[in-house]
């Protein structure tokens, strides 16, 4: 996505536990905050992002089960072109192979 809104939800198939784990690389040398389990508070350009995330619903294909994470992201005061640098540097830390 190009233009990335103040505020949107996506989903992940992933664990809680991955998630962090992820997320904890992705946001190495950003200055941020845990707020609860599942919240964290990320200072960016002047503004922050709060992302927020809740398991949801196992995906399941055959006899594969993959779990499944909704995710929040809400941007105060991040410009754009921010905004965009910083879902491309997430996107590239939590993407995993496929093809």
């Amino acid at each position: 996505m190009s233009d990335w809104p103040d505020h949107f939800t996506r989903d992940m198939s992933c664990a809680p536990a991955e998630w962090q784990r992820l997320l904890q690389r992705a946001l190495a040398g950003h200055d941020w905050a845990a707020q609860g389990d599942a919240q964290v508070r990320i200072a960016l350009a002047g503004g922050a992002l709060t992302l927020q995330w809740a398991p949801g619903p196992a995906r399941q294909i055959a006899l594969l089960r993959l779990p499944t994470l909704h995710l929040h992201f809400a941007f105060d005061g991040v410009p754009p072109a921010e905004r965009q640098a910083f879902m491309r540097h997430l996107d590239l830390h939590t993407h995993r192979g496929g093809g």
